[in-house]
């Protein structure tokens, strides 16, 4: 990070609004600032020149490497959405199966929502999510060796992935960072990305949990692609390119809002 460059008290505001959220929009900056679009811009070309966030067509994102505000925070956004989703994943969990379980705070919400299922052998790389779940009488937990991120308990590295590779999962669930119109998903971190990639080799049946909000948006690693994935569980989706590769790669969508209806 290039700590030559001296930021403003804006600057160091919206720096830490991409930590919380892991992306911005100059349209929704200049509202909370009440500036302009081109201060905005300003400021975040200055973060960028800082090494401290990307830039993106209409917005920015967190940098690879550069660590999020803490599991907690980020459990509080969308948590309306992310409790309906995991709600979803866990009705399209069979009981005595073995599940890998990505970290994420929609992973977080499908976890508390399997307390009542029973044969469960879980897999996962988050010691959050362990946390959950091992006061659950129906479940065995298990957790690969590796370094814990300490803003979120993220199990990350090469020993991760290596415990991952010894098991063949009949289902994995994880998140995603970002969606792009072309159907890439994105993380933040390339060692976190290394454990998701892992998680999808591994594993028979994939669903991925993600809110509206992750659609149409990008982040600086690639985790791999909407076509690797069955089932696509989502709070609601009318983002067109979307319903498009789901209907081309036969990713069937689970929309968690209009199950509720």
């Amino acid at each position: 990070m290039n700590e030559l460059v001296k930021l403003s008290p804006r600057q160091n505001a919206i720096f830490q609004h991409v930590q919380r959220n892991g992306r911005v929009l100059v349209e929704d900056l200049v509202e909370m600032f009440r500036t302009t679009p081109q201060t905005i811009r300003k400021d975040l070309q200055t973060l960028a020149d800082a090494n401290r966030i990307m830039r993106f067509h209409g917005g920015a994102a967190l940098l690879a490497g550069i660590e999020y505000t803490s599991f907690e925070a980020r459990k509080h956004m969308a948590a309306k959405e992310k409790a309906t989703i995991g709600k979803a994943v866990a009705k399209l969990i069979p009981n005595n199966i073995v599940l890998m379980l990505n970290i994420g705070t929609t992973t977080a919400a499908v976890a508390q929502e399997l307390k009542h299922h029973a044969g469960l052998k879980i897999i996962t790389d988050n010691v959050s999510i362990a946390n959950i779940l091992r006061t659950f009488s129906g479940i065995n937990v298990m957790v690969p060796g590796g370094s814990v991120r300490r803003s979120d308990g993220a199990i990350i590295g090469e020993a991760a992935v290596e415990f991952l590779g010894q098991f063949r999962a009949d289902i994995a669930v994880i998140g995603t960072a970002a969606i792009g119109d072309d159907g890439t998903l994105f993380d933040y971190d390339l060692r976190e990305a290394h454990v998701a990639r892992a998680i999808i080799k591994n594993s028979r049946h994939v669903i991925l949990a993600a809110d509206h909000s992750k659609f149409n948006c990008s982040a600086p690693v690639q985790i791999g692609h909407l076509s690797q994935v069955d089932k696509l569980v989502t709070d609601e989706c009318n983002n067109s390119n979307i319903l498009a590769l789901c209907k081309q790669h036969n990713v069937e969508l689970v929309e968690s809002n209009t199950n509720l209806k």
